[in-house]
């Protein structure tokens, strides 16, 4: 397939990186400095251009091109490269934007505004990936598979986590649960009952949404259920309000604080079930006043990467439970998470994931990247060619690479325990991790 990506950011930049192995890549971006740096890095045609000029689409080939992914940092120059692409041939195009009305007009026209395909809204699915994590004590990552029935969630083990320095086999008396790897050092490896537990692992299941849940409580038992957390967002930006949102939507009752005054107004008409304060969120006396200090969680959504920084280091200084910041700068995420920060969440990262797996050509239903694609968790519906079907796990796992486990299955909407001697029918749906190494050669047997 020939890809034609727009716009050599953070985002083209990690999209181009993970489909140049298997497909004939194009990246165009005006800065001559960033196509030299494309061109030597990767395996990828990079041309210096605007984009938007039919003149530039052309250069590239945009008549041979079968998809065009616009992945500029501003809203307006993405749908321009799509709707132009559309007046010379019909490639199927992608959008990034940030703004949901953007998203909300093309929803609402039956996904064909502004001639585009498949748009992704940067601030929604960042403040969705948010709210996501605030559900789940200790998560660094959550994401749901087989709608909803199963969900995939990463978990970092503190020190003083009760599963610290036990076994798998201690460590798993949940009715349908499935420990799907261990990352350690930043070495993705698949568990065996033996395999011991260390503190500052991170720990990924696949599970039924309940038991998930209640390996959450036994990973940090000290965090309260979702429902009871005193939960504070600071900063009313796009990301900062649709969390708060989100929050609401599941009936819960954050806090926002905005300092600035019209905004504020804004958000408190906004949002019925959120209580806007409007003050400057470093004020750490304003902070202890209205008791932030005793949140369970703090959420830090500013505009800007150095304040995000500076309001969850206070949050956490003053005593809030857990804090996660928004990060624009992807540099930025391993010093937020170094000095104590418990998740940092770059809304590029989180767009670029979101198209690479509408780009994968695998024959997976939904996919889910972990650790910067180490590995990826894949959701597909078993046919008659697949590996699986009408097979047990334990003798198709057999004919697999090692790096492959069978997390869970549903079956007519019903969640069902893989066991070893489980035969997988055809139908069924089957959420599988696999090691990215051994990916491609999974896929072409799933």
């Amino acid at each position: 397939m020939r890809v034609i990506i727009v716009g050599a950011g953070e985002v083209g930049s990690s999209i181009a990186a993970n489909l140049a192995g298997s497909h004939e890549v194009v990246v165009v971006d005006r800065d001559p400095e960033r196509v030299d740096s494309l061109t030597y890095s990767l395996d990828v045609l990079a041309v210096e251009g605007d984009g938007t000029s039919l003149k530039t689409l052309r250069e590239a080939d945009i008549e041979a091109a079968d998809m065009v992914i616009a992945s500029t940092d501003d809203d307006e120059t993405n749908l321009v490269v799509c709707g132009t692409a559309k007046t010379v041939d019909d490639p199927f195009t992608i959008a990034r934007v940030k703004k949901v009305d953007y998203l909300d007009t093309w929803e609402r026209a039956d996904q064909r505004a502004f001639g585009v395909d498949f748009m992704v809204c940067t601030n929604l699915l960042t403040a969705t990936d948010i709210v996501h994590v605030i559900g789940l004590p200790a998560a660094r990552d959550v994401d749901p598979f087989a709608g909803g029935k199963v969900q995939m969630a990463e978990f970092e083990v503190r020190s003083d986590s009760p599963i610290a320095d036990q076994t798998v086999q201690q460590a798993d008396h949940f009715d349908s649960l499935t420990f799907a790897a261990i990352i350690r050092n930043g070495d993705v490896a698949i568990p065996k009952g033996d395999t011991l537990i260390r503190a500052d692992d991170k720990v990924v299941v696949i599970g039924s949404p309940e038991s998930v849940q209640q390996f959450a409580r036994e990973v940090a038992p000290d965090e309260t259920p979702s429902k009871d957390k005193e939960l504070v967002v600071i900063g009313g930006s796009e990301i900062g309000f649709h969390t708060a949102r989100l929050m609401e939507e599941r009936d819960l009752r954050p806090r926002l604080i905005e300092r600035d005054h019209e905004r504020a107004r804004e958000l408190a008409e906004d949002l019925p079930h959120t209580v806007v304060m409007e003050s400057d969120a470093t004020d750490a006396e304003f902070l202890t006043r209205e008791h932030v200090d005793e949140a369970d969680v703090v959420v830090a959504a500013l505009e800007n990467d150095e304040k995000n920084l500076l309001v969850s280091v206070l949050a956490k200084q003053l005593g809030a439970e857990r804090a996660i910041a928004v990060v624009e700068d992807a540099e930025y995420v391993d010093l937020f998470e170094q000095v104590g920060i418990d998740v940092a969440i770059n809304p590029r990262e989180v767009t670029a994931e979101e198209i690479t797996r509408f780009t994968r050509e695998a024959p997976a239903e939904n996919v889910a990247l972990i650790e910067n694609d180490r590995a990826e968790v894949l959701e597909i519906e078993v046919d008659g060619d697949s590996v699986l079907a009408d097979a047990s796990i334990q003798n198709a796992v057999s004919r697999l690479p090692n790096g492959v486990v069978v997390g869970a299955i549903t079956r007519d909407g019903e969640f069902v325990v893989p066991r070893g001697d489980t035969v997988v029918q055809r139908g069924d749906h089957v959420v599988v991790f696999v090691d990215t190494d051994v990916l491609d050669e999974v896929s072409a047997q799933l």
